[in-house]
């Protein structure tokens, strides 16, 4: 097959910063190549016109139209051509389109598209009791209802997508993968002992009850450091331009000289720090299927993660890791010192995580998913 992929982000030096949606195109972009099909990944929003290989990969960039008032209806315009042109040039099959931020609604395709909802502005600002901006929903809206196809992440967020935009479309849960083989198992852990949190600085990831959490396993705990990677940002409720210092008043001062904050790190790097790390913590308010877990896991990390919607298909609580609501500090500090205090567990912990993440969550796995989903839609199969 050919298979297009419209996305505001992947991780290249040439495309600029990237998240967990990025990587996972990345990853099922490999592996989809490595299958024998054609992948071709256009990147809107970029600085330049261009394209380049990476890998067996075609990656186009493209730079958005700039005129006041119509750059969004213009911009769309020059990528239904880019795409239009493909379809027909290169025999595109199908093109995978993101739920953020709608950018597929009234781009005209001549051939199938499929949406993969990994978590629109609508679905988080319902997630965290914000107003969604009105033209955000209905380009989001729009989007979803023209899709011929559906991918839901979870399942989490594909029922929450229906109910938000108030539909109720079929979906395929197909989760976000990572290439297993990538990332390396190893007993190695930093001495003393080490949690990690890794993931931009951003209240619906829950920041803001790691202090609570760690002044708690400090006290019981006073020789484990706490690390965090991740770059800073803004906090959308108080408005204040730096998370970390909204962080840094939280921790007590006997904890806060056990913690180091790393800012954003290069990508290549995380995995040392993950290899190195104890265990790895995750108190997420809103998410769809995170890489940053499936990533910990493929390293035998043992985790403990917010137990919200999403979470239980990831991980299964007491098996390969634990699960409790971000804002029970107590319960959160309690399965963390369990694992800084059981090595055994946390080890068995980390190796069944590392078995979960092969058999459900490996690339390999989740591009034959995806290839008989896109000859579902084309061919009705």
């Amino acid at each position: 097959m050919n298979i297009g992929f419209l996305t505001s982000e992947y991780p290249h030096l040439k495309t600029g910063s990237s998240g967990g949606i990025g990587t996972s195109i990345k990853n099922l972009g490999q592996s989809l190549s490595e299958a024998g099909h054609s992948v071709y990944v256009y990147v809107y929003g970029q600085s330049v016109d261009g394209s380049f290989q990476d890998g067996n990969v075609l990656v186009k960039q493209i730079r958005n139209k700039q005129l006041k008032g119509l750059s969004w209806w213009l911009t769309r315009k020059k990528i239904e051509q880019i795409l239009n042109n493909d379809i027909q040039a290169v025999k595109l099959d199908i093109i995978e389109v993101p739920d953020w931020p709608g950018i597929s609604a009234w781009i005209k395709l001549k051939c199938p598209v499929v949406m993969r909802l990994n978590g629109s502005d609508t679905f988080f600002c319902n997630l965290e009791n914000r107003p969604v901006k009105w033209w955000n929903k209905l380009q989001e809206q729009t989007a979803y209802k023209q899709a011929d196809g559906i991918i839901a992440v979870s399942d989490f967020v594909g029922s929450n997508t229906n109910k938000v935009f108030n539909v109720l479309r079929e979906y395929k849960v197909i989760p976000n993968s990572i290439q297993t083989s990538l990332f390396n198992a190893s007993s190695i852990e930093s001495t003393p002992q080490t949690i990690l949190y890794f993931g931009t600085l951003i209240r619906k990831k829950g920041v803001f009850e790691l202090p609570a959490i760690f002044n708690l396993v400090h006290e019981q705990r006073p020789d484990t450091r706490f690390i965090l990677i991740g770059a800073d940002a803004s906090d959308i409720s108080t408005g204040a331009p730096s998370t970390w210092k909204l962080m840094r008043s939280l921790f007590s001062q006997e904890a806060l000289t056990s913690v180091s904050y790393l800012g954003k790190v290069p990508y290549t790097d995380i995995q040392s720090h993950i290899q190195q790390a104890t265990l790895c913590v995750f108190p997420s308010y809103a998410e769809a299927c995170p890489v940053s877990w499936l990533e910990a896991m493929a390293m035998e990390k043992a985790i403990v993660a917010s137990d919200i919607g999403w979470a239980p298909e990831l991980i299964r609580h007491g098996q390969d890791g634990f699960l409790c609501h971000p804002s029970d500090h107590e319960s959160f500090a309690s399965a963390v010192l369990q694992l800084l205090s059981t090595p055994n567990l946390r080890h068995q912990m980390g190796k069944q995580a590392r078995t979960r993440c092969i058999l459900t969550f490996d690339s390999a796995v989740i591009a034959q998913q995806s290839i008989d989903y896109y000859q579902h839609i084309i061919h009705g199969i």
